[in-house]
């Protein structure tokens, strides 16, 4: 072929390609909504978490879906929405159903995350990337509703395998006095009988005193006992369990929400290939990754699999695709990801680490399952009332 020819080829094809490209080109818009109720003052020198946690993560998400969607045609926005009021968050969601948005990434309490399942319409679909509250996944589920936060349950059942395969059964559990508290605490004490633990002590906090002069005076009071292998705090915004270890009766390790922790993301976790998750998470929002970016970020890739498997952003097609057999979500955890089919519920292994370390990863080897040993972490479907697909 003369060289002309061959470049007037190749120039055909290339506009053939282009043309099939922008013939095909996909624009997927997610919509991400936060909001949280102020807390009040804090009772400890407790770390706060950045105002734009789960945020970050979501836009970097838009940023890995993009690097591959661009070669496909696809092409991802975000449109983010960080509230000061739940009225101001419900609103944002309407107004953003009526522009067209049905992709949503949300990161706000259960009641609120409820009340825009409620208004949700019938081709919306809903990531929740920061309610853990068990009840949404046992009884007050919803068939648009996918979580990519673990539950309570999940968190706690990591530290309950984790304590177990240690044969610390006997454990001081100590309880704050907020909702997410006494939530968490429920959690654990289910976790307790299901992993064949032993709560010796059981005891709410109710002191409201600035524990920095004085917990070295008050703390051995409070968990003094006979016996036991382990203190486990659920103190989930931090106002007493900072100050929890060494600071116990006996000498004993501290575990829960304060020492070593469940969590769903955490800076030490490097396996995997997550360190160059971490890199570029640092690069983009100049501090590092925590579990409410993680499951923001989990939750937009899930759809980026979904949208280049499928090549459409239609909820009508993404929703069934991620429930089945052929969708995995590669997300730097060690195993692949999938949605539990009752309860929308991402399946996802649990780091327990403590600050500077990561010292395991539940499920563990020998808590046995029929199907996988990552229903062994939360609601398992018998325990559950929700069918979303039935």
């Amino acid at each position: 072929m003369p060289l002309l020819s061959r470049m007037a080829f190749a120039s055909l094809l290339s506009m053939s390609a282009a043309g099939s490209l922008h013939a095909n080109t996909v624009d997927v818009q997610i919509g991400y909504l936060q909001w949280g109720p102020d807390q009040g003052p804090v009772l400890s020198n407790v770390i706060p978490e950045p105002e734009d946690a789960g945020l970050r993560g979501a836009e970097l998400a838009i940023e890995d879906n993009s690097t591959t969607g661009k070669f496909l045609g696809h092409r991802y926005s975000l449109q983010a929405e960080v509230s000061d009021s739940e009225a101001a968050a419900l609103a944002a969601f309407e107004t953003l159903q009526q522009n067209g948005t049905n992709l949503f990434v949300v990161n706000v309490p259960a009641s609120t995350l409820q009340a825009m399942a409620n208004k949700a319409e019938d081709q919306t679909l809903i990531f929740n990337a920061g309610a853990k509250d068990d009840a949404l996944r046992t009884g007050q589920c919803h068939v648009n509703l996918l979580h990519t936060t673990p539950s309570y349950a999940m968190l706690t059942d990591a530290l309950g395998q984790w304590l177990n395969q240690r044969r610390w059964k006997e454990v001081f559990l100590i309880t704050g006095p907020t909702g997410e508290d006494k939530a968490w605490a429920d959690a654990f004490r289910r976790s307790a009988k299901r992993f064949g633990l032993d709560i010796v002590q059981d005891k709410l906090w109710t002191f409201d005193a600035d524990l920095r002069r004085t917990a070295a005076k008050e703390l051995p009071a409070f968990t003094q006992a006979r016996d036991y292998d382990a203190v486990v705090v659920a103190d989930v915004r931090g106002d007493f369990g900072e100050y929890v270890p060494f600071n116990t009766w006996l000498p004993r390790p501290v575990v829960g929400t304060q020492g070593m922790t469940p969590v769903t993301w955490h800076r030490v976790v490097e396996s995997w290939g997550a360190a160059q998750l971490q890199n570029r998470f640092r690069e983009l929002a100049n501090r590092n990754m925590n579990s409410e970016d993680y499951a923001a970020w989990a939750a937009i890739r899930a759809i980026g699999t979904a949208v280049t498997a499928l090549s459409s952003a239609s909820t009508d097609t993404i929703r069934p695709y991620l429930f089945s057999d052929k969708f995995q979500l590669a997300a730097f955890k060690g195993r692949k990801l999938t949605f539990r089919e009752w309860n929308g519920q991402l399946r996802q292994p649990i780091p327990l680490v403590h600050p500077r370390g990561l010292v395991a990863r539940a499920p563990f080897e020998g808590f046995l399952h029929p199907n996988t040993d990552m229903d062994t972490l939360g609601f398992d479907r018998p325990e559950s009332q929700c069918r979303i697909n039935d």
